[in-house]
Order: structure tokens, then sequence, then C-alpha cells
């Protein structure tokens, strides 16, 4: 790949700020590791004070390996191996060892820090039936207000009751304290302290890291940016680089409004754009800057493709879920018929969850894929652990464990005490409850609605259970309580009876339930040893990755932009999400949705008719 004059630019850049603004494909890591040789062979800086930061310990390494590569190609006649590459959290971490001599039975596991978390909410005695959503969600909030130094009575926890979220955070924070353990979150914070309270440490670090560079600057947080701004002083020899359009991690602290704020933090940088793209052919690049143009809070940029033409980018409509999994299975096998094998296709999704049914149809007809995300397995949800423990028990199954799950979802105000034996009776419960003419209704009810479920369909069931039973009642109260939208919980609802459609009889349907949970795990082992097949992807996942096919699926309302995203400027994330997954592909691309889905009427997404995009394509199909 020959240099273009902003990258030359960039490469020569000497002393004092400077943002490099990068587009997709467009050898941002090659300029970096050029311009780290260029201080050391033209500006004669010494090798052991150059710092470069980036966010993950693989992108540090392989900057690291491409640096010493052209090192030697260069002849680099310095000891450039003393160049410093490293991640924030690896940097700090050395900074606050040689200030408290810690080492590493002081940083906090992440399995030590659930660990901790579940003995805390479990002393709140908290209602928690999708524990791992929870615990998940409680860390990622934790490390919110860390990350962004908030005050915690400015915080409200989107997860739980805001008293019940401070009352866990401050629990957290006392026991890791008192235990002398730090978690990521404190290796930041605890750095930013000690250099804020320590000139004498802070001044050392400073003679230490003269000339700092930060890859993938659009990800930092608040927290990470201000130990740079304090390391990087006096002399300011920052050089960042990123792409405002491409900061999709808001639920990590990542704030694009630090980079798009960095000219008034530092009025002398100096500005260059790297904007041909080496990596997508012209179609591809064109629709990519239709869509983020449509953000207002970004840098303007005309970005251009090195490889003019290519294949048009299909974007396709289809009736329903189905025919849109199905068609992909087409196109991968057409695809390898082409020549372009497994390992260069693509498979894109906003959530992990969308995967499901296109992986059940990748397996039934045995193509290899490989999982960048845990596939959650819906049958092993809570809410079709409910669904499945009321068939079991409608079927005479009478065990206390099935019983406890779902005797008041929805509520009966039935008492655990009144089921006092391994074997739950409704002649005990009615005796239990005999002087309360009112429960034993209920009781009555129950057992009618049993009887009556025994005789359905699973498809039939799965309705009866939530509408006929009342348990979409249950849901919305939960959904309130965890301050979740109650369509999340509907939804899998849906799911489960579009996956029991087309069973007859429950044996027939708990068979296939087995089956698929016996493939899902093999084929995650077959991903731990092989990583062969199509990648199956969220778009948060696929960042930094290229391939020669792409397809984007579920382009609809709801789901691109997700559901959650309320906000201004959470649409404007939604958009760079969508344009990260364009970006990713190299000479094929697909756009594609669903007009149904579990018999519910979808709309196209905005990314698509905004621009005129969906418009285009029907007027192309009439003529």
């Amino acid at each position: 790949m020959k240099e273009n004059s902003a990258q030359n630019r960039a490469i020569s850049h000497d002393k004092g700020p400077m943002m490099l603004l990068a587009g997709p494909g467009s050898g941002k890591t090659t300029t970096i590791t050029k311009r780290v040789v260029n201080l050391i062979q033209e500006k004669k800086v010494t090798p052991s004070s150059i710092l470069v930061v980036t966010f993950t310990k693989a992108a540090a390494r392989e900057m690291k390996e491409r640096f010493l590569r052209l090192c030697k190609e260069k002849n680099v006649n310095a000891p450039y191996e003393q160049v410093t590459f490293g991640t924030f959290h690896g940097v700090y971490y050395t900074i606050l060892k040689y200030a408290y001599h810690l080492n590493a039975q002081n940083i906090l596991s992440e399995e030590r820090k659930y660990d901790i978390l579940k003995e805390i909410v479990y002393r709140q005695k908290l209602t928690i039936e999708d524990e791992k959503e929870f615990f998940q969600g409680l860390v990622q909030e934790i490390s919110m207000v860390k990350n962004g130094r908030i005050p915690l009575e400015h915080y409200y926890s989107a997860n739980c009751p805001d008293d019940t979220f401070r009352a866990i955070y401050q629990a957290y924070v006392k026991r890791c304290k008192a235990s002398k353990l730090l978690d990521f979150d404190d290796i930041l914070l605890y750095t930013y302290e000690l250099l804020t309270n320590r000139n004498d440490i802070l001044r050392g670090w400073q003679k230490r890291f003269s000339y700092i560079l930060v890859d993938e600057f659009q990800d930092i947080n608040q927290l990470q940016y201000d130990v740079v701004k304090l390391l990087a002083k006096p002399e300011d020899n920052l050089f960042i680089v990123g792409d405002d359009d491409q900061s999709i991690y808001a639920f990590r602290g990542a704030k694009p409004e630090i980079m798009l704020h960095f000219p008034e933090d530092y009025p002398d940088a100096k500005t260059e754009l790297l904007a041909c793209n080496y990596r997508s052919a012209s179609t591809i690049v064109e629709l990519s800057q239709k869509v983020i143009s449509e953000n207002s809070r970004r840098y303007k940029k005309e970005l251009f493709a090195d490889r003019m033409g290519g294949n048009p980018v299909t974007i396709q409509a289809f009736e329903d879920g189905k025919q849109e999994e199905l068609y992909v299975k087409n196109q991968v096998q057409k695809l390898l018929k082409e020549g372009i094998p497994y390992e260069e296709m693509a498979v894109l999704y906003r959530t992990n969850s969308g995967a499901r049914f296109l992986v059940e149809t990748l397996m039934r007809y045995q193509i290899p894929f490989c999982m960048r995300d845990t596939l959650p397995n819906l049958y092993e949800h809570w809410i079709a652990q409910d669904v499945i423990s009321y068939i079991h028990i409608a079927m005479g199954e009478r065990s206390r464990r099935e019983f406890l799950r779902i005797m008041n979802r929805p509520n009966r105000y039935f008492s655990r005490d009144a089921l006092d034996e391994a074997q739950v009776s409704f002649e005990g419960l009615r005796w239990f409850y005999e002087e309360k003419d009112w429960m034993c209704d209920r009781i009555d009810k129950l057992e009618e609605d049993l009887n009556t479920l025994k005789r359905m369909t699973p498809y039939g069931a799965i309705n009866y259970i939530r509408y006929g039973i009342g348990y979409e009642e249950y849901l919305k109260e939960y959904a309130g309580y965890r301050k979740i939208k109650s369509e999340e919980l509907f939804e899998v609802m849906e799911e489960l009876a579009s996956s029991a459609k087309n069973f007859k009889s429950f044996s027939e349907w708990f068979v296939h339930i087995e089956e698929y949970t016996q493939q899902l795990k093999e084929q995650a082992k077959k991903q731990v040893s092989e990583k062969k097949g199509i990648t199956i992807s969220t778009l948060h996942s696929i960042k930094g990755l290229e391939f020669d096919a792409v397809f984007l699926m579920d382009v609809n309302e709801g789901s691109l932009p997700y559901h959650k995203a309320v906000t201004e400027s959470s649409i404007e994330e939604e958009r760079r999400l969508f344009y990260v997954g364009i970006t990713r592909a190299r000479k094929f691309l697909w756009i594609l949705y669903a007009k149904n889905r579990h018999d519910k009427e979808l709309e196209v997404s905005r990314f698509l008719t905004e621009s005129g995009l969906v418009l285009k394509e029907e007027k192309d199909k009439k003529k």
C-alpha cells in the first residue's frame, strides 16, 4: 500500500498535539507504526520515551509485531525494542505497581468480582430471574459510575431500583477496599487520583513518556482521557488516531464527544484525514457515506475508495424471518461455488440472540460456522424454563422444584410453607388452605388450567400460558421492577411459540429441544478447536475485522436501531453501529430485513429510508 500525502504528513509530524481522523480501511496501523519509526530515525527520539496505547492486548501485540518488522526492514539503528506498546489498563497498572508495590494478587478477577456481587445481591433478597443478564448490567453500571467519575447520588440505575443499586455499589466498593483488591475500573480511578495528588510521581512519568500515541481514540472514556492528558503535559506531544463515526461503545463509557472536543482541549492541534479506503469497493464506500452523513454530531468527511466500481449492494425485503434466513443459506452456498471460502463470509446481527433461527438453519444444512459471541440457548432462558415447567406439571410431574417455578407466576399468593413435601399434591394444597375459600378457588383454577394445557399442542399451550393463565401480567410486573421494557420479555415468548409451531406433541417438541441443546454444545466445542466456517457476530464484536462478503440481518426498526435507543445521541450511536457493519465488507454486501416475524408486522429501519436507499431499490424493481 503506497503512502498518500495525508499519511506522509501524519508520519512526519514532530512535536505538539495532532488528531488523525482515520476512516475504515485507511491504513491507520501502518501510519502509526511508520510514525514511531520516523520519530526514532529522523527526529532522534529515544525509543524508551515513546508510549503507544490501544484498547486490547491483541491490538497492542499486533501493532508491536508490525513495528518490529518495519524496524528490521528500515535497518533502524537504535534500541527500538524499548518502545512501550500497551493497553490503558496495562500501562496504568504499571504506574500503580511502582507507587504502591502491587502484585497480581491485588487484581480482582472477573470471576471473583461476580462472586462478590452475587453475595451482596443475595443478601439484599432481590427477586432476579435473568441472573446472567442482571449481573452483566450491574457490572456495566458500576464501570459507568467509576469511569465517568459520576457522584453516586446523581446516578440513576437502568437495571434495578436506584436505592438498591446504590446499596450494592457501596457494599461492593467497601468489600474491595477491605480486601485490598482492585478491579479494572479501579486501576484507572486510582491512577488518576495518584497522579493528581502526587506531583513528584506525575513528573517522573511525564519525563519517562515524552511522546504518546493513542489508537482507537473514539473508544476512550473520560477517566482514560483525564490520565492521558496528565501524562502528556507539559509538552503535549499527544498523537491521537481514531474515527468518531466508529464510536460504538457507549455502554462501556466511551464518548465520541471527547474526540469531537479534542481541538478545544488542544487549540494548537493539527488535524489530518485518512480519506482513502483501501478495503472496500466504491459501491460499499459510497453507501456507507450516505448512511453516516445523517448523523449531525460528527466530523464531516469525504471518504473515497481506492478500488472503483464493484458489485452493487443488495438491499432486500422478505415476507418473514424464515425466508430471510433461507436466502442467506442459499447465497452462502452460491458464494462457496464461486470460490469464496466460508471464512471470508460474515453474518452480522444487532444482538447475539438474533442469530438463533439462522443457527438452526445452518446446523440443519451442515454449513460450518463460528460465533464471536456466545449464542444464548432459547430453551435455557428463564421464561422458557417457566413454560416447560407448566407443561411438565400439566403432564403429571409433581416435583416441588417444578411447582416452585410457576406457582406465583402470575401471583396466586401461594406460600412456600404449603409445599413441605418433595412431591406436591393438589389435595395437600387444599388441606393447607382449607379455611381460605378464596385460595381454594385459586387452586381449583390452576388445576383446571393444567388439565386444559395437557390436551393442547406446544404452540397452543405457550399462548394459553401467556394469555389464558395470565403469565403475561407477571412479565409486565417483573419488567417494571427491573426497569426493562416488557416487550423484551414478550419477544422471548414469541420466539418460543414460533419454535414450537411445527410440533404436534409435547414429546416431539421436547426431543427437538434436547437435540438442539446438544448440537449447540457440540458447536461450542468445535469453535474452540477449529474456528472454521462463516463468522456469525454481533456488530459490536466485529469491529476491526473485514470479509469479502457480509450479510447485515434484520435491518428493521426495533432491531437496528435497537428498541432501547430513544434519545438522539443513542440513535446516532445505532447509526454508527450500522456504519461499522457496512464497512466490514470488501466485495459483497447484503442488507436484509423482514416484513413480519412471529406474526408481527415489522417496519424497515429508518437508516434505509432516510437516505432513500429502500425507495431506490423499490423503483429499480418496478423497471
